[in-house]
């Protein structure tokens, strides 16, 4: 009448197996969802920096490249835009 131990072990697996395929999958996800979050919203500060640059002669182009290091590095990634900008 008792469950056999060789089922109980086997169900066991598979219950782990989808959890480690399951985090094997979410965890990427998340991560490029991070990454194209930070990315838009380094987009913005690039376009609210050019808005109110424009009065001081600075603007800094607004794409994929300024956003993803914007997104990827934060304020020091700004800062590191702003001397190429300078320097060049």
């Amino acid at each position: 009448m008792g469950a056999d131990i060789g089922i109980v072990l086997a169900y066991s697996a598979g219950i782990m197996l989808v959890f480690m395929v399951s985090w094997i999958f979410v965890e990427p996800l998340k991560f490029l969802g991070k990454l194209i979050l930070n990315s838009v919203l380094g987009a913005v500060f690039l376009m609210v920096f050019n808005y109110f640059g424009q009065y001081f002669d600075l603007y800094i182009a607004v794409n994929e490249v300024t956003a993803l290091v914007l997104g990827i590095l934060g304020i020091p990634g700004f800062i590191a835009i702003l001397l190429v900008k300078f320097l060049l």
